[in-house]
């Protein structure tokens, strides 16, 4: 997890900065426009966006910035239960997945964002989504697929208009299977 910023110019609601969380295995990223960045605003990114959405990670690392080492942090993933593991100083490749996802979303977001740059914070959930939805380099799959167990429907996938719903008894075994075989095949191409 890390923070990233200020963010090309501040936008219309007051965003500068943005915190992002990548999965290590999946590479899927959870990401958000926010105003400052400091121990608070962290605690509500992981309780609201990842917490009450995905479940609690087992773990998360950091670099030894001081709002990642401060108490309420500490206090935060106690409670939960959440190891908290930090970054070599002065060595940013321990955390260099998550840095080299900032990198990638500076160039898509100037892409996507008006002239001024200003509505930055508004492109940045469909640049997420557009990350998670293609083939990963490292992992040759692609990271929502690894989340969800699906590929995802795009808007612009073909649909048919008529939906058929069945029951399958063996679905949760399947998926099971599935999500394994996707994790597997995902960390003999991190190895790789």
């Amino acid at each position: 997890m890390d923070f990233h910023g200020p963010v090309i110019s501040t936008t219309k609601h007051g965003s500068k900065y943005m915190i992002s969380l990548t999965d290590v295995l999946s590479k899927f990223v959870i990401t958000k426009a926010v105003r400052d960045c400091t121990a608070a605003t962290v605690a509500r990114f992981v309780t609201d966006e990842v917490i009450l959405k995905y479940g609690t990670p087992k773990c998360i690392l950091t670099d030894n910035g001081t709002l990642f080492t401060a108490s309420i942090m500490t206090e935060l993933f106690k409670k939960i239960g959440v190891i908290h593991l930090y970054s070599t100083p002065y060595h940013p490749m321990t955390n260099g997945q998550i840095e080299r996802y900032n990198a990638t979303m500076d160039a898509k977001i100037a892409a996507w964002s008006n002239e001024k740059r200003t509505n930055w914070d508004e492109q940045l959930s469909f640049v997420t989504f557009n990350y998670n939805t293609n083939i990963h380099t490292t992992t040759g799959k692609i990271p929502f697929e690894m989340m969800y167990g699906r590929v995802p429907i795009l808007p612009f996938d073909q649909q048919e208009y008529t939906a058929i719903l069945t029951q399958d008894s063996q679905h949760i075994n399947r998926l099971k299977q599935y999500l394994l075989s996707l994790t597997d095949e995902a960390k003999s191409n991190i190895l790789q």
